[in-house]
């Protein structure tokens, strides 16, 4: 499963930036990688753990500003089409999903 953080957080005061800043980090440091330009993906290995990284993501909110979470499967992720146009590169790889053995 994956969790998609979407967000439009304000920049337009010190302020603002300081905590748009701080969110970042804290989806960096609950180990989601940038997708986009303000938008962040986890894998995760069961609702559960979904549940766990979306309540965090909760919990560390900036006062202003809007921020989604979607849980999309496996499924779903592997059938995302994406398109860029000629005089951009390629989008990254996803980052490698964790196996248990």
């Amino acid at each position: 499963m994956w969790l998609v953080a979407m967000f439009d957080l304000p920049v337009d005061t010190k302020k603002a930036r300081k905590d748009y800043t701080q969110f970042r980090k804290v989806l960096l440091k609950d180990g989601f990688t940038r997708m986009q330009f303000s938008v962040y993906i986890r894998h995760c290995a069961s609702e559960e753990n979904a549940a766990v990284h979306t309540a965090r993501v909760e919990r560390s909110l900036p006062p202003d500003g809007e921020v989604r979470v979607l849980a999309i499967t496996d499924k779903q992720f592997e059938r995302m089409r994406v398109f860029w146009g000629r005089l951009r590169k390629p989008t990254e790889a996803p980052p490698a999903q964790l196996e248990l053995f």
